[in-house]
């Protein structure tokens, strides 16, 4: 049994052995893991530190930095001084200026600009840094200096330091870096500018000097006259405030008096008022005391009255309600039975309907089908039919037309291609075409016109002749008909009805001459039907 102890005895230690130097080895791990920041310092840990991170900094405090996927650095604080030796700059009126200066820089504790520098100035020299500052500041002062003249950049040494500061410190916060001073040493022009400058201000504050100095002394006289004037003016000042102090100080005392005394009435009837005033206050006060009592007795009694009336009303109310409730519950049990027994009915009636539909099917609806689709195929073989004849007719139409269109324009062309041959023919005449065209016409209208008058009644006929009457050669009816082409009034009258113009050898009729043979008309011979 002894043994068994020792054994389980020993066996113990060296677990609380193992785990101690497990538990020491943690802990020392730990230790090594967990870096510390530094005051004048910032902790960059980078690796795998977030979605959408390069790096995570941090300035105080510490980090444990997570083994192989995790490593750490540090940036600097310390303050770096860098030397500007601006030479050469353009100014704004074109004059070059010298402007030597040093610039205080060091890395921000601001969180953006932190992560700027751990992504722009890790791992890079002390010198690294400088250089790169260096060709920032160069740039900027340069651009803030060509938007000065030296007037500006000389006399306004505030407004000039607050745009370098601006330009040069936004630019510097982009790779990490903000400007902590800025000292200008000395301001220089390679034309000697700035000393002409001086010596014109110099010599302004010399004339200066001397226009103060004879303003002084004259000052001075002016100012011994006055005082002998003032003294003067304040002797008799002073003897008349004397004359006035007096009858003042008498004044003042009866006007005391009489203010006092005033005050004494004027008291008495205010204590009196203010008296009468309490008085009808607190007889007020006890008649509105009163009313108030008796109207809050009635409030209450009232609110009593009117909450036992809500009590009863809530009660009858709340009993309305519960028989309400079991009669609503009552009807919707007696709706779900009549609803079951309605949709049991409906089933069984669709059940009858479908059994007898199919049996309607199988007897009639076949049968009427194969009817039906018989008919369909005879009136798509008429209608069939129909198109084709129809078809065949319009392409016979088609081609009657066709022809008709064909034989009317062949007519036309042989029209037109004689209607220029005739107007060829007429040669420098060709108001001649029209004349022959209408006088191959004019039986053709002549024709027209007995068939105007064929069916008319005439009482009497008026005949023209050449005008020679009855001792002409031929005889009346002769004469009449050798004279008809010579008559020229009915030619003109015709042709002019025809809308054609007859040729220039046959004359022209005026209205006076055709008014003048209507008139000779009442002596042409006249014969009766």
């Amino acid at each position: 049994m002894s043994y068994l102890l020792q054994d389980n005895f020993g066996g113990g230690a060296v677990i609380f052995v193992v785990i101690g130097l497990i538990l020491f080895f943690v802990a020392l791990f730990v230790a090594t893991r967990f870096k510390r920041c530094p005051s004048n310092k910032i902790l960059v840990v980078y690796g795998k530190v977030g979605t959408g991170r390069s790096a995570r900094c941090i300035h105080g405090g510490g980090a444990f930095i997570l083994p192989l996927i995790q490593d750490y650095d540090y940036l600097d604080l310390v303050p770096r001084p860098i030397e500007i030796d601006l030479i050469g700059a353009l100014s704004k009126k074109n004059i070059r200026v010298n402007v030597p200066s040093t610039f205080t820089v060091g890395i921000s504790t601001q969180a953006s600009i932190m992560q700027n520098a751990a992504e722009r100035l890790l791992g890079l020299s002390d010198q690294g840094i400088r250089n790169q500052s260096q060709d920032i500041i160069l740039g900027q002062m340069r651009l803030v200096i060509a938007t000065l003249s030296i007037e500006e950049i000389n006399q306004d040494r505030e407004k000039f330091l607050e745009l370098v500061n601006l330009n040069v410190g936004s630019e510097l916060q982009k790779i990490g870096l903000e400007v902590i001073n800025v000292n200008i040493r000395d301001i220089t022009d390679e034309s000697h500018y700035i000393e002409a400058i001086g010596k014109k201000a110099a010599a302004e504050a010399v004339n200066q000097a001397r226009i103060e100095v004879a303003e002084a002394e004259q000052m001075g006289a002016v100012g011994e006259a006055q005082a002998v004037r003032t003294r003067e003016v304040r002797v008799a000042e002073e003897s008349s405030a004397s004359m006035q102090g007096q009858k003042k100080a008498q004044r003042d005392q009866d006007v005391a008096v009489a203010a006092f005394e005033a005050e004494s009435v004027q008291g008495q009837k205010q204590a009196e008022r203010d008296q009468r005033i309490a008085v009808a206050g607190l007889e007020a006060e006890s008649v509105q005391g009163q009313k108030q009592a008796e109207r809050d007795q009635r409030i209450a009694v009232a609110s009593f009255e009117a909450d036992a009336v809500g009590g009863e009303n809530t009660s009858k109310a709340q009993i309305a309600t519960v028989n309400a409730d079991l009669v609503e519950k009552e009807a919707t049990a007696r709706r779900r039975a009549d609803v079951a027994s309605a949709n049991a009915l409906r089933d069984i009636l669709l059940a009858e309907k479908e059994r007898e539909l199919a049996k309607l099917a199988k007897e009639q609806v076949a049968q009427e089908e194969i009817e039906r689709q018989k008919i369909e195929i005879a009136a798509d073989a008429e209608a069939e039919q129909i198109r084709r004849v129809a078809r065949g007719e319009a392409d016979r139409i088609l081609a009657i037309k066709t022809a008709e269109a064909e034989g009317q324009r062949a007519i036309l062309d042989a029209k037109a291609e004689g209607y220029r041959n005739l107007v060829a023919a007429c040669g420098d005449e060709p108001g001649m075409a029209p004349t022959l065209l209408m006088i191959e016409k004019v039986t053709e209208v002549v024709a027209e016109q007995v068939k105007a008058i064929q069916n008319l009644q005439i009482d009497k006929i008026t005949v023209w002749d050449s005008g020679s009457g009855g001792g002409g050669t031929g005889g009346g009816t002769a004469g009449f008909l050798s004279g008809l082409m010579g008559s020229l009034p009915p030619m003109h009258e015709l042709a002019r009805q025809a809308g054609i113009e007859l040729p220039s050898y046959l004359g022209h009729v005026k209205e006076a001459e055709v008014g003048g043979d209507s008139k000779a008309e009442g002596s042409d011979k006249e014969a009766s039907a």
